[in-house]
């Protein structure tokens, strides 16, 4: 595994390619899973863990690393699987997701693969909605085909450390808050966990909410409104989308929109568990209106809401 993750830094010029790298590994099981290298930190060998009475029990521990308690995430566990015995192809993966770093115990790391997102496939609907999967992909090895399964960490996060959705008082303008009522926002993001925690926010304020689960659906829909004689810039608020998705990313659903005389003036938000210094530079090179890291509820609030404000301030 040696120098596996040397140069995490030079693959984040992937981001923004509609290009991503795969960090595969197993987790003592014949299956191969998978998760984006940007947001890995590192991959060191599994340490000594210390044990934290009363923990949530996906938690293995705590682990030390160069000074800093990161909590240890039994992937194998979170993901439904029998918990992990730990043998000495055991790692751990340390990862930076919504401002918070863990690191996830996995098995035997395998190799980095360099990808488009077009590669990247959804999980299919009949697999019902209780999976960890956020998409799939195939890789050759051998000459067959071997699938890869990408693991929603959102989703995991969520069900560890419970997320909340309430708005502060104090964030609300009052003047405006029934202005709120009937506003239509579309919402693409690939994670089912991260859909239904924004959902869940903003259908307090009477806003609709339209799901999309990837950049391209979130296009389709779009210019298919807008083929029709829609007027999409009138009809939707903004559009919220994630970075990272299968098929077509954020990034390239951004360029599309600023590409389309019918769309050009949409207001964008990227909203996104990646890090925040390096999306405010691809926020000014795509043409998005803000960005929003993950998941703060008041955050999101103010932004719709200064949204709003702008909106209702240009037709007086």
């Amino acid at each position: 595994m040696s120098g596996v993750l040397a140069s995490v830094d030079q693959r984040t010029q992937l981001v923004g390619e509609n290009r991503l790298e795969l960090l595969l590994f197993y987790l003592h099981s014949r299956h191969l899973f998978a998760l984006n290298v940007f947001k890995v930190k590192e991959v060191v060998k599994l340490p000594r863990l210390n044990i934290i009475p009363h923990a949530h029990p996906k938690i293995s521990g705590v682990a030390n690393i160069r000074g800093e308690s990161i909590p240890v995430i039994d992937l194998r566990q979170a993901i439904c699987m029998p918990a992990t015995k730990s043998t000495e192809d055991s790692n751990l993966v340390i990862t930076e997701y919504n401002r918070t770093v863990q690191g996830f115990l996995i098995g035997k790391v395998d190799q980095i693969v360099n990808m488009t997102w077009s590669d990247i496939m959804p999980p299919p609907s009949s697999i019902g909605k209780n999976h960890y999967l956020t998409a799939l992909t195939k890789i050759q090895r051998d000459g067959q085909e071997q699938l890869v399964e990408i693991i929603d960490v959102e989703k995991v996060l969520a069900e560890i450390v419970e997320y909340e959705v309430q708005i502060s008082d104090e964030v609300l303008d009052k003047s405006i808050v029934n202005e709120f009522a009937g506003r239509k926002i579309l919402h693409a993001d690939d994670s089912r966990t991260a859909r239904k925690q924004v959902s869940d926010t903003l259908t307090q304020l009477g806003i609709e909410i339209i799901p999309a689960s990837n950049g391209l659906e979130a296009l389709n829909m779009l210019k298919a409104w807008a083929d029709k004689g829609m007027d999409v810039e009138k009809e939707l608020l903004m559009v919220i989308t994630d970075a990272e998705m299968p098929a077509m990313d954020g990034y390239r659903l951004t360029h599309e929109i600023r590409n389309d005389n019918r769309l050009k003036n949409l207001h964008v938000v990227l909203n996104t568990s990646l890090s925040g210094s390096f999306n405010q530079a691809m926020v000014e090179k795509v043409g998005c209106n803000a960005f929003l890291s993950k998941f703060q509820p008041d955050l999101l609030v103010g932004e719709v809401q200064t949204r709003l404000k702008a909106l209702l301030d240009s037709q007086k």
